[in-house]
């Protein structure tokens, strides 16, 4: 056994050598929304934090589609570079840049046009909605930069250059948090802006981010060789369709599974606004590690989709292993903490005890489905960069919406489990779909393998 495991030492370090900056990068999307609830939390009150919460249920959902949409273009860069083709590589780049940004645009309107006015009719408390909706406007405004931030930085991880876009993340979320204070308190003779001073803050991270990312890779030497083939007006819709046809399961994958946290935030407003706090304080604490565990998953889209590349099989399955070990390795940790600071930890984002208690209560649940989200995350990392994403998406479908929601809300409304009662439904999902796309790579590695 002890033998086996140092056969895979040289894919341990180097899938954790790829995976942690896209860890820490990944992170910096998550950070931004957990320093506007730490923020809220302490200068705002329970309301305005109940209105970060609500918001983000709403808006996650929109941004994780332009995510998805971004993400295409990773495991068909690494296919490309892992046969040598840099030509492909920029045409796919600038393709990619105008896909991200005219899908800026219409999520931008399917914010201002559908969920400005659904927000109105989602059964929440009157005075979350009010404190929302400003907040909510402002924030989709930072779409578009995101996009265009995405495009650039998911060329860069597809080549296996990760450090850039964390560290342009970092210096970001720094930026982020000054800000944020600045405006939501009231700082050098700004007025206090509430929850519309994180919306900001957001904004102006989003748009440097992109300004940033654009120059490094359009300047740097790393990215010469492909660069210098680069033309922007290279638009082909065979290239875009490709992009897309793994990009757009991406996205519902992305909106299956996140949507149905939303989906949980909205179900835990209908109970009241501390529960609704309460789920934001322990689901943004949870997105942190599903963030850490989406950067393992991100290397394992890119070595697994080299290998594929280049038809290296045995290679891909020894990155595969290590990938799923190692997840199951930080997951564990992030468990045996959340379990241990469980009554500790919801004092980051506020002071409210009622608050705190039914957060703590919830952590435990969380340590609970940490092996769960990791696993099915690097499922999905796995079969992207062997190009499986359609099956993938039925699963998540099928984990989240047929299984994991319904069974949240009929524990949680139904038998009065309350919030909690939400908690154990969505557990069950993310069961559901780890072990259902364990058992998908299963399948694609064995027919490529006796193809």
């Amino acid at each position: 056994m002890l033998k086996r495991l140092k056969s895979y030492k040289p894919y341990y370090w180097s899938t954790f050598i790829l995976a942690g900056p896209v860890v820490i990068s990944q992170l910096g999307h998550t950070m931004v929304h957990m320093a506007d609830s730490v923020i809220v939390g302490h200068f705002a009150g329970t309301v305005p934090l109940a209105a970060v919460s609500l918001v983000n249920a709403v808006f996650m959902v929109v941004m994780v589609i332009g995510l998805g949409i971004a993400y295409g273009i990773t495991p068909l860069i690494a296919q490309e570079n892992g046969r040598g083709n840099k030509e492909e590589c920029a045409k796919l780049l600038s393709n990619s840049i105008w896909m991200n940004a005219i899908a800026g645009i219409l999520l931008f309107c399917l914010v201002y046009f559908g969920s400005m006015l659904a927000i109105d009719h989602l059964d929440q408390d009157p005075a979350v909605v009010k404190e929302a909706k400003p907040y909510l406007l402002i924030l989709s405004l930072s779409i578009f930069p995101l996009m265009i931030f995405s495009a650039f930085k998911q060329f860069a991880e597809g080549l296996g250059f990760t450090k850039q876009a964390m560290n342009i993340t970092i210096w970001g979320n720094v930026l982020n948090i000054i800000l944020a204070v600045i405006f939501v308190k009231g700082m050098f003779g700004i007025k206090p802006m509430g929850v519309s001073g994180v919306g900001y803050s957001t904004l102006i991270d989003r748009i440097m981010m992109m300004v940033v990312m654009l120059f490094y890779v359009m300047r740097s030497s790393y990215f010469l060789p492909y660069i210098s083939k680069f033309k922007l007006w290279a638009v082909d819709l065979i290239r875009i369709r490709k992009i897309l046809k793994i990009g757009a399961p991406v996205a519902m994958q992305y909106v299956f599974e996140i949507g149905a946290f939303a989906g949980a935030s909205l179900i835990a407003g209908t109970i009241g606004a501390v529960e609704q706090a309460s789920h934001q304080v322990a689901i943004q604490l949870a997105a942190m590690t599903y963030m850490m565990a989406s950067g393992i998953a991100a290397a394992a889209t890119i070595k697994t989709g080299n290998s594929f590349g280049n038809k290296n099989f045995f290679r891909l399955q020894r990155f595969a292993v290590s990938s799923y070990q190692l997840v199951l390795v930080f997951m564990t940790l992030t468990a045996s903490l959340f379990a241990i600071f469980n009554n500790y930890l919801p004092f980051i984002f506020t002071k409210d005890m009622a608050v705190v208690t039914i957060a703590a209560h919830l952590l435990i649940i969380a340590g609970l489905f940490q092996l769960f989200d990791g696993t099915q995350v690097v499922g999905l990392g796995i079969l992207r960069g062997m190009g499986d994403v359609n099956i993938p998406t039925l699963i998540t479908f099928i984990a989240y919406w047929i299984i994991g929601l319904p069974s949240g809300y009929f524990m949680g409304v139904h038998l009065g489990m309350g919030v909690e009662g939400i908690w154990y439904g969505l557990t069950l999902g993310l069961l559901t779909s780890s072990v259902l796309l364990y058992w998908r790579y299963r399948i694609v590695i064995h027919k490529h393998l006796n193809a």
